[in-house]
């Protein structure tokens, strides 16, 4: 189940570099992402490839949460 856990974290961590580096900027520099980041919470949509791999960054960060947690627990 360790060895299976590891893989997965492994599968996982690659997974996430991926999506992360696919993603499109939104723009430069600070007022931008201010400006992007109070859009996101009040409302705005994320279009097409980029909406769904915003949405793939958050589900696979928070399994690889859940995994790392669980091989520190498993470890211990």
């Amino acid at each position: 189940m360790l060895t299976g856990l590891m893989i997965l974290e492994g599968v996982l961590s690659i997974a996430l570099i991926a999506v992360v580096v696919l993603q499109s900027g939104k723009s430069a520099g600070l007022s931008g992402s201010i400006a992007g980041g109070a859009e996101s919470i009040f409302g705005g949509k994320g279009k097409g490839l980029d909406g769904i791999l915003a949405k793939a960054t958050i589900i696979l960060a928070t399994l690889f949460g859940i995994v790392t947690l669980v091989l520190v627990k498993l470890m211990q």
